[in-house]
């Protein structure tokens, strides 16, 4: 292929229609691809599917970043941010020759336009929007928001490398974009660039964007007060949109400072179509022409008629020759192979991606002589481990964190670096500056898209949040959960680091914050995922966390939740036995279980459960000596799955070996009840789980108030061990009532002083 440093506007007209009559054929051709023939019904698919509006700016975007590229040699990373355009850039990554690169029945004749045009949103073929079976993507823009984030994500830590990044004017009046313009602000020296375009068309899908409302002195005033240098261009009814654009580009290119330059592109929807329909109803300029311009031409001959004269329009005899192969001139126009934008390598990070030095976890491990004979904050252990991983990986590794760091107990982290912050503050501040590993911003969505971007440019990170306000990114992780499931069916893709969530502030230490702060359904997210994907750690103590943390920042292509309690509790495991139960994913603990066949079982799994549960044995080793009871932990929740359903689930074998075959087991669980059920299904007898767990009931209250309002004390997991235990029916009830009546006894103690009384805050398992 040629490559050229000057493109005469002629030749990116010429460019542009092809690449525009390729996506008007994508959406609505089966056949007849070069038009040889009259176009009949059944060249037609019969569900067309596609986004017409925006096809024409972003193939605008697209040469015009060709141009950019081929005269500095600029590597360029393009996110679409409306990624329904797909059409678009499938044509650019066709005519660029990428496509046959990755497909070899994608080439660049008319076999290959062919299977191109017939494959979009076709069974089978590529979907109506951007995905990771296309080349140069990491961002999908199948839901609208998240682009700028993930751009900013992937520029991090790669100053070399320049993110375009086109936002659509819907896109921009999400919430997540509109946190995401200040993302500059979280940039540094050793950064990339980002280079956003505002795609202003006028409008969504049946009314006009906020920012259509806006002028420009409101537009430069609102994005100057974001952090931008705004570059207006207007390319509404000019013949050349190509050149204001490139001198746009060509000067954003080479600015400097520290408000960054960012592009409004004021431009057409739906460029290119008649001014109606066959009815009367206007299209070219109106939201009209958002998704398929001629839904209808296969049962209304007028519309047919209307499509053909469209697609004749584009003259695709001048721009292909008889054998479908796309003029010399053309060719041309994409920058030299290694440069293209679908080639560049950070849009397939895994190539990228280069393994952490962890650190060996026996060094920050505790010594732990004797179950529960010290205390200690699990997240606070970690973050010495955390800090130690931060000298080892000074440009590879990142924390993102809702400014909730210091708070979470990983306050160690700013002992070795600092929070990423451009600006100067002039009030009190503490621990920011350039080149820091933490970057913290009350965002969740900016720090899932942050941390996305990051990871899927082959570098690490690791996001801590408020358990109950994780679930802010749920349908970002929907939509990352799908982009690495298909990515793990795509030959050409390699793995990138997972996704590691540690949840801490957990619900059932939130009772001073109240029911606002209390809610553990992400777990309850997770389970909807493809087993290939998902994983739910709940390790009980700081050894645990440490080899659990270790193990999820070892995996890939994973998304890995981690919950972990932040304040000081028992500490359960020494070292080794710590890393031979996060092996094992579940165990029993047999210091805290009875000798001999069980009556009944007591599993836990999650930092809070399991103090209850093993303060429960001690009741019950009080109250009813002769009860034989087993203690179960749960560190691995997936463990408790059938091995058929995910991977990590335990053998039947195993299963048995902890839960017996008819035990009844009393399960105390971190979440809500059914999470544990849901993992069960596909075990035989789990009729005999009785799960106790969060019951959405919460207020401002003390901890073993919390516990009460959701059954989960000691007492009454004592309680309903005693009334399920083989052959404790007679006995057991009165027993249960009475460990009830001392429950509410506490209870009572609890409100008349405001603080849980002695029995409960200064109960030891040691003696």
């Amino acid at each position: 292929m040629s490559v050229v440093t000057r493109i005469e506007p002629e030749i990116l007209r010429r460019y542009r229609r092809a690449c525009d009559y390729l996506a008007g054929a994508m959406i609505h051709l089966k056949d007849n691809f070069l038009l040889t023939e009259p176009l009949r019904p059944e060249h037609l698919k019969p569900r067309p599917l596609g986004h017409w509006g925006t096809c024409p700016g972003l193939t605008l975007v697209y040469a015009g970043l060709n141009r950019l590229v081929s005269k500095t040699g600029q590597r360029t990373l393009l996110i679409t941010g409306p990624g329904h355009g797909a059409p678009a850039i499938h044509a650019n990554l066709w005519l660029e020759g990428t496509h046959a690169e990755y497909d070899p029945a994608l080439t660049l004749d008319g076999h290959g336009m062919a299977e191109l045009i017939k494959r979009f949103s076709w069974p089978g073929g590529f979907p109506s929007h951007l995905s990771p079976e296309v080349p140069g993507v990491i961002h999908e823009g199948g839901e609208l928001g998240y682009a700028l984030a993930t751009a900013f994500g992937a520029a991090f830590d790669d100053p070399r490398l320049l993110v375009a990044c086109v936002v659509g004017d819907g896109e921009a009046e999400t919430g997540p974009t509109a946190a995401a313009w200040h993302s500059p602000k979280f940039t540094g020296p050793g950064d990339g660039r980002v280079l956003p375009i505002l795609h202003l068309n006028g409008y969504k899908i049946a009314s006009p964007t906020i920012y259509e409302g806006m002028s420009d002195d409101e537009l430069v005033a609102y994005f100057i007060g974001c952090g931008w240098t705004p570059l207006l261009v207007d390319v509404r009814g000019t013949d050349d949109p190509d050149t204001p654009l490139a001198e746009a580009l060509t000067s954003a290119h080479g600015m400097t400072g520290k408000r960054p330059p960012m592009i409004v592109l004021r431009g057409t929807k739906g460029l290119g179509l008649p001014a109606t329909d066959p009815g009367g109803t206007p299209l070219e300029g109106t939201f009209h022409a958002h998704q398929v311009p001629f839904p209808d031409a296969l049962g209304d001959p007028d519309e047919l008629a209307a499509l053909e004269r469209w697609l004749r329009s584009y003259r695709p005899e001048e721009l292909f020759d008889a054998d479908g192969v796309p003029q010399a001139d053309l060719l041309a126009v994409p920058p030299a192979p290694e440069l293209r934008l679908g080639r560049v390598p950070q849009a397939n990070g895994g190539n990228l991606r280069r393994e952490l030095p962890l650190p060996e976890v026996g060094k920050f491990a505790l010594a732990v002589d004797r179950p529960g004979d010290r205390d200690a904050s699990a997240t606070e252990v970690l973050g010495g481990w955390l800090a130690e991983l931060v000298r080892r990986a000074p440009r590879t590794f990142r924390v993102f964190c809702p400014d909730e760091l210091e708070s979470n107990k990983l306050g160690a982290l700013l002992e070795v670096t600092r929070r990423q912050f451009e600006p100067e503050v002039p009030g009190y501040t503490e621990h920011l500056g350039t080149q820091g590993r933490v970057t913290e911003v009350l965002s969740e969505h900016l720090c899932q898209g942050w941390l996305q971007g990051y990871l899927l440019t082959g570098r690490h990170g690791l996001f801590p949040c408020y358990e109950a306000f994780v679930s802010i990114v749920d349908s970002m992780v929907n939509q990352y959960a799908k982009f690495l499931k298909m990515s793990g069916e795509v030959d050409w893709r390699t793995p990138v680091a997972s996704l590691n969530y540690l949840l801490t502030s957990d619900g059932w230490r939130q009772e001073h914050n109240g029911y606002s702060h209390q809610g553990p359904g992400f777990i309850n997210q997770m389970l909807t995922k493809k087993a290939t994907t998902a994983r739910v750690y709940l390790p009980p103590d700081a050894n645990t966390l440490l080899e659990t943390m270790h193990h999820c920042l070892s995996s890939t292509d994973l998304i890995n939740v981690v919950v972990a309690g932040k304040q000081d509790g028992p500490q359960w495991l020494s070292p080794d036995e710590a890393r031979a139960h996060c092996r094992a994913g579940a165990a029993i603990w047999p210091w805290a279980s009875t000798s001999g066949p069980a009556d009944v079982v007591l599993a836990c799994a999650g930092t809070t459960p399991t103090v209850e549960t093993l303060a429960a044995t001690r009741l019950l080793a009080d109250l009813a000596p002769d009860l034989r009871v087993r203690v179960v932990n749960v560190v691995d929740l997936l463990t408790l799955s059938p091995p058929d359903r995910h991977p990590h689930g335990m053998s039947a074998e195993a299963f048995t070996e902890c839960f017996g075959e008819d035990l009844p087991v009393v399960f105390a669980f971190h979440g809500y009840p059914s999470a544990v059920h849901e993992v069960l299904h596909g075990r035989p007898g789990v009729h005999r789980f009785h799960v106790h767990g969060y019951l959405e009931e919460g207020t401002t209250t003390t901890p073993f108030a919390l516990l009460a309002d959701n059954r989960m004390t000691r007492h009454d997991l004592a309680a309903d061990a005693v009334t399920r235990a083989r052959g404790w029916s007679s006995t057991g009830g009165d027993l249960a009532g009475d460990l009830r009546r001392r429950r509410d006894a506490l209870l009572t103690l609890s409100y008349r002083d405001g603080e849980d009384p002695a029995e409960i805050t200064g109960w030891r398992w040691a003696r």
